[in-house]
């Protein structure tokens, strides 16, 4: 009997151990993927100097000059930060606004095709975005352009602004509805209208919400690869103007890195360290914001001086006259917090019934004294203004502008995508295109499919067990609020927040050089599968939190130990998180474009094994559309791509319909 208990011991803190590591690895990629940028970027530092590598103006590897002239990112760095300042005036307020209608003002029929166009929105692989803006907004702007030019900060931050347009959407929607319901409800009962009480308390409140969702759409903006360097020019030099071509640092990199060496390829390493840091830095500032503790409130708390200890040491009368003062603090404080909680519970009962009672009468009592017309309603005791503000209604309708605006560029995207494939198609051959033989002058996605089907499988058989694992020991084991799992969730978000291209960097230093895996699948897998490491945590750790305690202590009482309890209660309980997490993950993987340009490589032919290289539908689409010869085929890629994303969409929404209704019902009853 005592064997098979310290067995159990032992597996348990086997399984324990395992957890654990798994969750520590979010730390270790981090840290390994800063170490590694910085050792490869070393001599670019050294032979530039670290002042002139970031404020030189001149970028050109060809030069025979000093390598001190030749590698400056400044005209990059400027150009970076005026292409996101451009695309967070128009994503970032778009985005605002959206959120705003879809919390207050939106019909409860129209909230949920709300919600999912903006997961639509959010899903579009960033290539599809560079690709309509190359067709569609570039030659609209060319139009009007004094220089004939459409390419430029004007047509970036277009692109742009509807490309962080979602994810600042839904970071802000979530801010707003965790605004206290009573905040509204106190402001009608003060005689405010609808308006007046959502821009002027609700918003406000929501405040450090929405700015960390206004960080998180710069962080996306400064970390956009493809679509930037379809439309931005590519032209190394200062933007004076609205339709000067410019060059990013992200679109640097990709365009230089396939044929750079020596010191040229440690430069482009070094502007992508660059780049990471300035991300580490805006995540931390954000996870600053976030996690800032508000004081709690209680009463004065009282204590004993550490100087007064030291001084009666050795004094038997002082030492007993602290004694009797540490007994009176401890028995303070025992009776203040008492008073506290107990206060406390009074007050939320007292507000909880102030806020049921008195919001007719003291609208009705503010309408009587400002003189305003109401009328009341018998039945349901309701009071309706008749005068509205038209400042506040004006910013109502303005949000509501900006939901149609959004639903108009979503449905203009799709639409012209979906024609222009569907065109091409009936040009090509719809069986012949997509699975006919690649070569011999004959393009094919055949290769994708499979391309794309091995990345997915590599990435998900890495990724599933550690950020399964890794959200195991966050619920289960760690201690909830400490510094332990402060410190890992601050990576896994830190993590989630670096750019593609720095992955991209990340893969081809360590998998492609370091590893000797040169271009191929499995480098792509390897460095997708850190990439969606933090979206299979996130997913994974809300529904082992979602599973009821009850549960588990049955389990315990049943006699059951605590591997026992996860195998076959809680995980069986959260399939659907992890069902979830998983089709993320292929979302993910089917979207990334500048990642595996870098690491699996870009060529149209069949891969022999997951050896060889291979191109996804993102980057088969990319090398059609960068080459200019095949339109069609780009065409019929972007409608695939499109199919694969609305379908993902659907496929979570199949899995948890309700999802969305239970998020929305769990922030009610957390006001209450």
């Amino acid at each position: 009997m005592k064997t098979s208990h310290n067995s159990s011991n032992l597996k348990e803190g086997v399984a324990k151990a395992i957890f654990a590591l798994a969750a520590c690895f979010a730390v270790l990629s981090v840290a390994a993927i800063i170490g590694y940028l910085l050792y490869a970027g070393i001599p670019a530092f050294r032979e530039t100097g670290v002042g002139n590598f970031l404020f030189g103006t001149t970028w050109a590897p060809s030069y025979d000059g000093p390598a001190s002239e030749k590698f400056g990112i400044l005209p990059m760095i400027v150009g970076s930060t005026i292409a996101t300042g451009g695309a967070l005036l128009i994503g970032g307020t778009l985005g605002v606004a959206v959120a705003v209608f879809i919390v207050y003002f939106c019909p409860k029929k129209l909230k949920m095709p709300l919600v999912q166009l903006v997961s639509v929105l959010a899903g579009i692989p960033s290539v599809i975005y560079g690709y309509f803006g190359l067709k569609q907004i570039v030659p609209a702007l060319a139009s009007v352009s004094p220089s004939g030019n459409g390419t430029g900060i004007l047509a970036v931050s277009l692109v742009l602004g509807v490309m962080i347009l979602p994810t600042v959407a839904s970071l802000a929607k979530d801010a707003l509805s965790a605004v206290p319901a009573s905040y509204a409800e106190g402001a009608l009962a003060l005689g405010l209208t609808k308006e007046q009480s959502v821009f002027r308390i609700m918003v406000p409140s929501a405040k450090q919400g929405i700015m960390t969702a206004l960080g998180l759409g710069i962080g996306r903006a400064v970390g956009e690869t493809m679509a930037v360097i379809m439309v931005a020019g590519n032209t190394v030099q200062f933007p004076k103007g609205l339709f000067d071509g410019f060059m990013t640092l992200t679109g640097n990199i990709v365009m230089d890195m396939s044929y750079a060496s020596g010191v040229h390829r440690s430069a482009l390493v070094a502007t992508g360290f660059v780049l990471l840091v300035f991300i580490l830095i805006l995540n931390l500032a954000l996870y600053g914001a976030k996690n800032k503790k508000k004081s709690e409130g209680k009463g004065r708390r009282f204590s004993v001086p550490e100087k007064a200890v030291a001084d009666g040491k050795n004094n038997a009368f002082v030492r007993f006259g602290l004694g009797c003062r540490r007994a009176f603090a401890v028995a303070y404080n025992g009776c203040a917090d008492g008073a506290y909680n107990a206060a406390q519970a009074v007050k939320k009962r007292a507000r909880a019934a102030f806020s049921s009672l008195s919001g007719a009468v003291g609208r009705a009592k503010n309408a009587v004294l400002r003189n305003k017309r109401v009328v009341a309603e018998p039945d349901v005791g309701k009071v309706v203004f008749r005068k509205k503000t038209a400042y506040y209604t004006f910013l109502k309708w303005l949000c509501a502008a900006g939901a149609a605006l959004m639903t108009a560029a979503v449905a203009y995207v799709i639409g012209f995508i979906a024609v222009k494939g569907i065109q091409a198609f009936a040009e090509i051959g719809f069986v012949e295109f997509l699975f006919g033989k690649s070569g011999a002058g004959k393009n094919s996605l055949a290769p994708a499919f499979v391309s794309t089907g091995a990345l997915i499988a590599i990435a998900l058989v890495i990724a599933l067990p550690i950020g399964v694992s890794a959200a195991i020991y966050l619920v289960e084991y760690a201690k909830s609020g400490s510094r332990i799992v402060r410190a890992i969730r601050l990576f896994t978000d830190t993590l989630s927040g670096i750019p593609s291209i720095v992955f991209g960097l990340f893969g081809v230093i360590v998998f492609n050089d370091a590893f000797g895996l040169g271009y191929s699948l499995m480098s792509g897998g390897l460095t997708l599968s850190v990439m969606i490491l933090p979206t299979v945590v996130r997913a994974v750790e809300e529904s082992l939190i979602s599973v009821p305690l009850s549960y588990r202590e049955a389990s315990y009482a049943l006699g059951a130990g605590k591997i026992h309890t996860i195998g076959r209660v809680v995980l069986p309980c959260a399939m659907k998180g992890i069902l979830t997490a998983t089709v993320l993950s292929i979302g993910r993987i089917v979207s990334e474009s500048a990642a595996l340009l870098l690491t699996a490589g870009s060529v149209k032919n069949m891969p022999k094994s997951i050896m060889s290289p291979g191109s996804s539908f993102a980057v088969m689409m990319y090398m059609f559309a960068s080459e200019g010869l095949y339109m069609n085929e780009a065409y019929a890629t972007a409608l695939v791509l499109i199919v694969l994303v609305v379908a993902i969409n659907a496929l979570i929404f199949a899995i948890d319909p309700k999802k969305e209704k239970k998020s929305e019902n769990k922030k009610r009853n957390a006001k209450v």
